[in-house]
């Protein structure tokens, strides 16, 4: 019998207001699928568009970036900067070929333990349902 196609999922949370969430999840014990490999950043605009690109060269199905809601950035718009560099990046991996599914930005406060369960679960539901990346991306 074949497993199951679990995906590899690469996270960059906001310390703030995003990995807090996830810790708020955590002491809450809400399960969600250990899928993805976190990556802390201190702000989702300090997220690279090289960071990305690497993770998917580098195997994974699907990569996620989690931020603080907008207005509420503790660096003011870093934010902000994160979902203009977030729209850049789609428009060049769908060129590449990667499905605008495999990449995610989405919100969650660090009230919000429940928000990020679900789009955890969210991300990888959705990654699992495509399968595999097909071939690695090369960036070169």
């Amino acid at each position: 019998m074949k497993a199951e196609f679990e995906p590899k999922i690469i996270g960059f949370f906001c310390n703030w207001c995003s990995y807090a969430g996830a810790d708020k999840a955590g002491t809450a014990q809400s399960p969600y699928p250990p899928n993805v490999n976190v990556v802390k950043v201190m702000c989702s605009g300090r997220v690279d568009p090289q960071f990305v690109m690497s993770a998917f060269e580098k195997g994974a199905d699907g990569v996620i970036i989690l931020a603080c809601h907008p207005g509420d950035c503790h660096y003011k718009e870093g934010n902000y900067r994160a979902v203009q560099r977030f729209r850049m990046l789609s428009r060049l991996l769908r060129q590449m070929g990667i499905e605008e599914s495999r990449f995610r930005l989405d919100y969650v406060s660090a009230g919000e333990g429940e928000k990020f369960v679900s789009v955890i679960k969210g991300m990888v539901e959705t990654v699992r349902a495509m399968g595999p990346l097909s071939a690695p991306v090369s960036a070169n």
